[in-house]
């Protein structure tokens, strides 16, 4: 006998209830079937150290300070085995400046002045026990143009276009707290280059400022600078250190010395006649 009732059928409010699960399990079935696994997500690069991060923010604001700082400051000028020699730095309220570096040029035989004016960018001879003669100045180019090599003592940088690049975020630089160099003074930092160049924007090494923006101390490539006496009021411009001239600067190194003459050798001084024996 075949039973001829109809088939009981779930009620309605619990048919969307079972589907659900059913539902849900399917997306985890085909992944399980799927010949490929997900992708990994690409490996992240390791955050810079926020101590690191801090010091590049304090060290730009410092910077920029610098800039707007316009003073005449004395600095010594620490060289291994060299006499300490004074600089002087003059920035001017225009925003001309001049640095005087005794013993720049020549093999340290000449004194120099570094100038930029509106009028350009000079070079100055000043005198000195070696060179009495009055100072005079040849123009090199225009103020923002680039010393070549043979004519830069690079103390003045620090000063200048430096703090260009030590408040440019976009810069290659690497910036840390450092301690202060012997007898300087001021908040320091450890600056170096991430990026390999043949002409690096500046020097590795330690910068030092006040909280005023005056720069304190620098150790670089070419020595070590320390505020010597704290700054003085700045003029309204630089002045040059004599008049403008035709003629040529003065390199760095010292001009080749020219090798001395070979003393006379005396002769046979025997008078023409005279043998050995002095006999005629």
């Amino acid at each position: 006998m075949y039973d001829h009732r109809p088939a009981r059928r779930l009620p309605a409010s619990l048919a969307p209830a079972l589907a659900a699960p059913l539902l849900l399990a399917l997306p985890v079935l085909f992944a399980g079937c799927s010949a490929d696994p997900p992708a990994e997500p690409p490996p992240s690069s390791a955050p810079r150290p926020v101590g690191m991060d801090a010091a590049r923010d304090e060290l730009a604001a410092l910077a920029a300070a610098a800039q707007d700082r316009h003073l005449v400051a004395r600095y010594t000028l620490r060289v291994d085995g060299a006499s300490d020699r004074v600089i002087t730095v003059t920035s001017g309220n225009d925003g001309s400046w001049r640095v005087d570096v005794p013993g720049g040029a020549l093999g340290g035989a000449a004194d120099i002045s570094l100038a930029a004016t509106a009028d350009g960018l000079f070079q100055c001879a000043l005198p000195s026990a070696t060179r009495p003669e009055p100072a005079s100045c040849v123009r090199l180019g225009e103020r923002d143009d680039t010393l070549p090599r043979r004519l830069d003592p690079r103390v003045q940088h620090p000063f200048t276009d430096w703090l260009d690049v030590l408040t440019d975020r976009r810069a290659p630089l690497s910036v840390s707290p450092a301690a202060a160099p012997p007898e300087a003074t001021g908040t320091c930092y450890s600056v170096e280059t991430t990026a390999a160049s043949i002409n690096p924007p500046l020097d590795v090494g330690i910068y030092c400022f006040d909280a005023d923006g005056t720069p304190t101390a620098v150790r670089a490539a070419f020595g070590t600078l320390a505020l010597a006496a704290p700054p003085e009021p700045a003029p309204a411009t630089v002045q040059l250190a004599g008049p403008v001239i035709e003629g040529e600067p003065l390199d760095m190194t010292a001009p080749p010395v020219e090798p001395e003459a070979p003393a006379d050798v005396p002769g046979d001084q025997t008078p023409p006649g005279d043998d050995a024996t002095g006999t005629a």
